[in-house]
């Protein structure tokens, strides 16, 4: 009746193994000609592990947030998928070494290689063995008879020989297994010995749960950035995220090539599977035995079925969970690319409507360039002036360009800034006199400032301006005595900057006025009738400026308009005073300062003839008249 509780006890295991079998193996395939191998299982490890180092560290590191959850998720799945390859790899091994060897779960050494440690354990039995058996003869010996004593020797003589041997043997086994043992220490034998070197390639797999997350965890969070803002780091950003979505095809290839491999690794396995059910099934359906040999071949078949059925399922089992872990890290990288996809399209608009935008920007640009430049041509015609504002049309344009370019390509402004900063202070230092001299250009062609053809005096320099620059300006010097002034034939160039020097002064005629003050004196005898002689010096002196008295007052006139103060018109004025020589009478008038020589001559004629035709004049004049300039330059 036991024997019979244990047939149905193990026909119950095998209909638990079949149900577990089905759940597992939804649809079980048919036997193929394929068979499991130990290079199938090492070739399943191998791309086991390039496909698990390219999911820990090919990964993309794009720098999304939600990068950070699939990272995780990848590297993970990654681990898991690995450790159940191996643990399905030595089942399998364990397996193979168990159909090889008749049943036993022990591992053989590999063909042409010796178990030494065996043969030296079963050595050692053997001269235990005979040593006792020596002991026991040696004891009869002691009180054996006389005829029975020979007997007896011969056998101790026999066991020690045969120790002797055993004990040689021993010594040579001992010294091949020191020899082996150094000349492979560390090393592993057969199938099982390769799976757990390949095994140590990955020391992750030795690690805690609690090591792995933090590993993990610190590295996606390292992953994780900000999207930057310039068209240049969003150009970058678009290609990595292009990179990134060719390395997750990528991966995704290798993962289905893996799937395919651990299907076609299971595929013996389950058709091995099927049969042991099917043959488990075929006894069970079996009549009942009723003899006792029968009852314990069907015991016995039972077992090695049920033994079998536990190899097969410890190997299957892992690998099924394998598929199920590829299966879910595919769907994990195919939401991971579509997330950068989705992403890149994004970044990808941002870019074109940056682009777009800066060159929209230019193109205004350049549109408010030609603008300038046209009204240039058209309501400037001095070509001097003309050839200045077309000058600082190109330079505000570059520098407009160069902002709108900066604000459009660049991203980190707080570091920009600081860089500008300095280099601003280095040019500002190094080109100091400069800077000083094209913001005194703008001083200088403003509503009062200097235009070509100005008369003015500089560091005692007196010239007429002919051209004025953005850093420099350039005078026709004049030179001679007294009211002769005539060109040198030199041209003097000063820096724009001499506006702001304090002790280089710069002299300008009022704007608007084209005359300056020039004075003629006559010494005076005393005891003359002087009123009379200064009437009749006034007169003279009157006499020539009533030629040009319009010009002058219409240049005042606009002076006065122009800079809004009530002045006294400009006249000839006469002055009686004590000179160097004695008593002298002096007459200011003004004058063109482009004919003034030619006033000072008619003057000059108007005096003479006024002291030539009077002789109270000529009593009352000593010495000869002079004209002088009231102001030089």
């Amino acid at each position: 009746m036991s024997e019979t509780r244990t047939i149905q006890r193990h026909r119950r295991m095998i209909a638990i193994g079949f149900l577990l079998s089905a759940l597992l193996t939804p649809t079980l395939i048919a036997q193929t000609s394929g068979q499991l191998s130990g290079t199938a299982i090492l070739q399943h490890l191998d791309a086991v592990i390039s496909w698990y180092r390219a999911a820990s560290s090919g990964l993309p590191s794009s720098g999304q947030p939600s990068d950070a959850i699939y990272h995780d998720n990848a590297r993970s799945l990654a681990l898991e998928t690995t450790q159940l390859a191996f643990q399905a790899a030595k089942a399998e091994a364990i397996l193979i070494t168990a159909d090889t060897s008749g049943g036993s779960t022990q591992a053989a050494p590999p063909t042409g290689q010796t178990d030494y440690a065996k043969m030296a354990s079963d050595i050692s039995a053997r001269i235990a063995a005979l040593e006792t058996q020596l002991d026991t003869v040696n004891k009869q010996i002691a009180t054996a008879s006389r005829r029975n004593l020979a007997t007896l020797t011969s056998q101790r003589d026999r066991l020690q020989g045969e120790i002797e041997l055993n004990k040689t043997i021993q010594d040579a086994v001992q010294k091949m297994s020191s020899f082996v043992g150094s000349s492979g220490e560390g090393a592993t034998v057969g199938l099982l010995g390769s799976i757990t070197e390949l095994q140590r390639t990955i020391p992750e797999l030795a690690s805690t749960a609690k090591g792995q997350n933090s590993v993990v965890n610190s590295s996606s969070q390292q992953a994780v950035q900000q999207n930057p803002a310039g068209l240049i780091k969003q150009t970058e950003l678009v290609y990595t995220e292009l990179t990134d979505m060719h390395s997750i095809d990528q991966l995704i290839a290798q993962t289905l090539k893996l799937r395919a491999t651990v299907t076609s690794l299971r595929q013996p396995l389950l058709a091995e599977l099927k049969d042991t059910i099917q043959q488990g099934q075929n006894r069970a359906n079996q009549p009942p035995s009723t003899t006792p040999a029968q009852l314990d071949a069907d015991k016995k078949a039972f077992e090695e079925l049920t033994e079998r059925f536990k190899r097969i399922t410890s190997a299957t089992l892992p690998l099924s969970q394998e598929i199920i872990l590829l299966d879910q890290s595919r769907s994990n990288l195919l939401e991971w690319r579509q997330s950068i996809s989705s992403e890149y399209k994004t970044v990808l608009r941002t870019v074109l409507a940056r682009a777009l935008v800066i060159g929209i920007a230019l193109a205004l640009l350049m549109i408010l360039s030609d603008v300038w430049r046209r009204m240039t041509f058209r309501y400037i015609k001095d070509e001097r002036r003309r050839r200045q504002f077309l000058t600082i049309r190109r330079f505000v344009t570059g520098f407009l360009v160069v902002i709108v370019l900066l604000l459009g390509f660049v991203s980190e402004f707080s570091s920009l800034a600081t860089f500008a900063g300095f280099i601003t202070a280095g040019i500002a230092v190094a080109l100091q006199a400069v800077i000083l001299s094209v913001a005194a250009y703008f001083f200088v062609v403003g509503r009062y400032g200097i235009n070509v053809g100005d008369r003015i005096s500089i560091a005692g320099v007196t010239g007429d301006v002919i051209d004025i620059g953005i850093v420099r300006m350039y005078l026709m010097e004049l030179a001679g005595t007294n009211v002769d002034l005539y060109p040198t034939g030199r041209i003097v160039v000063f820096s724009n900057s001499v506006l702001f020097q304090a002790t280089t002064p710069l002299f300008k005629q009022l704007p608007g006025t084209e005359y300056t003050w020039h004075e003629v004196a006559i010494s005076m005898a005393p005891g003359t009738n002087h009123q009379a002689a200064q009437d009749k010096l006034m007169a003279a002196v009157s006499s020539v400026y009533e030629h040009y008295r319009q010009e002058i007052e219409r240049q005042f006139g606009s002076v006065e308009r122009r800079i809004d103060v009530r002045m006294r018109a400009p006249s000839p004025e006469g002055q009686l005073r004590f000179g160097d020589t004695g008593l002298e009478y002096v007459v200011r008038y003004p004058v063109e300062i482009r004919s003034a020589a030619e006033m000072d001559g008619k003057v000059t004629r108007a005096v003479l003839d006024t002291i030539s035709k009077s002789p109270e004049m000529q009593s009352a004049v000593t010495g000869s008249p002079k004209i002088r300039a009231v102001i030089r330059g």
